[in-house]
């Protein structure tokens, strides 16, 4: 099968690394440029680059700051029958998507037509979802709006699910869900199915301001305001660790890294003041 795979973070690497571990080579793989990390600021490669270099992997690794011209042209080389694109947040343009032979399949953290749009699994667990999934479709030009090739099962989210230990499910339930499904769709076996755009919803990119905690909340959940408590640690569990969830506390910020309810109260565990290390409490 001949694919090129987009993606990103830790998650998308996870997926395409069950997919080398069957023996799918892909053409190339396309991701964000090397970035600064951290406070040294240290240039570091995308997780996707680092598991390519890491297994040895003579695969062209492809870092464009955007999907222009130029590099559909680069694309085109290849001469791929498929893209899959799973966390690479770049917009394409039919040009683009129309370069494979079979198109280009996305790969969803959801059970779309629910939740498209950038943060699909963390407004899940900032909404209190006790399930989720994941889904592949064809890209086309709209927001995950494409017809469906094939969705999971329901995946559960426990009442102790982070964003950590949530990507990492989908993670896994996406790239099982890919060994079974592409041959079947590259076969032409299997027809994709519209969407209802009746029930679709969408989510949005969360930004530093969305993880600010009032202080008078966090008093509130702390003193056992039970709603207050219940949302603020499913707001720690989703957000963490981008954007990331703070507050203010005697002049300085103080991120609010994990928690837990105990007796009706949210319950601090893990927090880092601004300056220090991350501390348990």
């Amino acid at each position: 099968m001949n694919y090129i795979f987009f993606g990103t973070p830790s998650f998308s690497a996870r997926c395409l690394g069950m997919l080398l571990d069957h023996g799918m080579m892909p053409l190339a793989v396309v991701c964000n440029p090397d970035r600064p990390v951290g406070r040294k600021h240290i240039i570091t490669p995308p997780p996707v680059k680092q598991l390519i270099v890491g297994r040895g992997l003579s695969i062209p690794i492809l870092q464009p700051e955007k999907l222009d011209a130029e590099f559909q042209e680069k694309l085109k080389s290849f001469h791929a029958d498929l893209f899959i694109v799973f966390a690479y947040n770049k917009i394409f343009r039919k040009k683009t998507l129309d370069i494979p032979r079979l198109g280009t399949v996305g790969v969803h953290p959801s059970l779309l037509p629910k939740y498209r749009g950038s943060s699909p699994f963390q407004t899940a667990l900032l909404n209190g979802e006790i399930k989720t999934g994941v889904t592949l479709y064809l890209l086309d030009e709209g927001i995950d709006s494409g017809p469906v090739i094939a969705r999971s099962e329901p995946v559960a989210i426990t009442d102790t699910d982070t964003f950590d230990s949530l990507a990492k499910k989908l993670s896994d339930v996406g790239g099982e869900l890919l060994l079974r499904t592409l041959s079947l769709f590259y076969e032409g076996k299997m027809t994709p199915i519209p969407q209802n755009e009746a029930d679709a919803t969408f989510t949005k990119k969360f930004k530093t301001e969305d993880g600010f905690v009032e202080p008078d909340d966090l008093a509130m959940a702390e003193n056992g305001n039970v709603e207050r408590a219940v949302y603020l640690n499913r707001k720690i569990r989703a957000l963490n660790p981008e954007p990331g969830v703070w507050t203010m506390r005697d002049g300085k910020r103080l991120k609010l890294l994990e928690a837990k309810i105990e007796n009706d109260a949210l319950r601090l565990t893990v927090t880092q003041r601004e300056g220090e290390k991350p501390k348990k409490i």
